[in-house]
């Protein structure tokens, strides 16, 4: 990317807007547009550059594309001959390991195209709620103190007639609900720390429980009301479920082939610390 952004902000503008035609009536992606000492520039090849460049710059004119696309393949085409047969081993074998990282990306990328369809993801959102036990949801107000004596005595305040939100925003530390009348509106399993969710779901609707005590202090619990909590329905778990599925399908690959793959590992008892001597890529 830095590299395009390189070449798009600088030398392309400077290249000029026209480019004549191309000769052949039907060009495909073996067109030779250049030749550098030999070396064929294709129209494929700068396709497939300009699918490499971020989107912004690919709303340039196309023949300023074209020109700056085919300048830099010249360029890069001019430099790389340069140097061939002066690679160092360990830039060789750079190379070797780029390649093979995108080969097996290409790979990957075949496995997991086919596997998202519908189907899989209807089956896998099935599968996820078959057992699914109904969640509840709870709207509840709290008061956060610091002593249990403190919350002892606002208690029975309350039980005593005093009002609740009154006493939250007189009294709580908590800044997020306290000025709010202790309120912590709607929230599911999971959401609170779990003390607090224990006495939430044994609460009484209606009627004040604790004091509770947590890592963050001494709590009085109201719970108001609670509901069925909804299910997430397939289209707000797509995502996430197409994640879920595409990984299971790499994995399920990459198993099978290594399974069926000649592999022998005759190095691998050597010093693991090895790998951090770059010496040897001089030797």
């Amino acid at each position: 990317m830095a590299k395009a952004m390189r070449f798009l902000g600088g030398a392309v503008l400077a290249l000029g807007l026209a480019f004549p035609a191309l000769a052949e009536d039907a060009p495909t992606a073996d067109t030779v547009i250049a030749t550098v000492n030999g070396t064929a520039i294709t129209l494929g090849h700068m396709i497939a550059a300009r699918e490499t460049l971020p989107e912004q710059y690919k709303t340039l004119p196309p023949d300023v594309l074209f020109k700056g696309i085919l300048e830099q393949l010249i360029q890069q085409t001019v430099l790389q001959q340069s140097v061939e047969g002066q690679l160092t081993k360990g830039q060789t074998l750079q190379l070797e390991n780029e390649n093979r990282g995108f080969v097996s990306g290409v790979a990957l990328q075949q496995v997991v195209t086919g596997a998202v369809t519908d189907e899989a993801l209807q089956a896998a959102y099935d599968a996820r709620f078959k057992d699914a036990v109904p969640q509840t949801e709870y709207n509840a107000a709290h008061i956060l103190v610091e002593t249990k004596e403190k919350a002892d005595e606002l208690k029975a305040q309350i039980e005593g007639g005093a009002d609740f939100a009154e006493l939250a925003k007189a009294n709580s530390t908590d800044p997020g609900s306290g000025a709010n009348g202790g309120d912590l509106g709607w929230f599911g399993p999971g959401m609170m720390v779990k003390p607090f969710e224990d006495a939430v779901v044994a609460a009484e609707v209606g009627k004040v429980a604790g004091p509770i005590e947590t890592q963050f202090g001494w709590h009085l619990i109201l719970v108001k009301e609670t509901r069925a909590a909804a299910q997430p329905t397939l289209d707000d778990l797509r995502e996430e479920l197409a994640a879920e599925i595409e990984q299971k399908a790499i994995e399920a690959k990459v198993t099978e082939l290594t399974a069926a793959a000649k592999v022998e590992k005759p190095g691998e008892g050597i010093d693991p610390a090895l790998i951090a001597d770059t010496t040897l890529l001089d030797k």
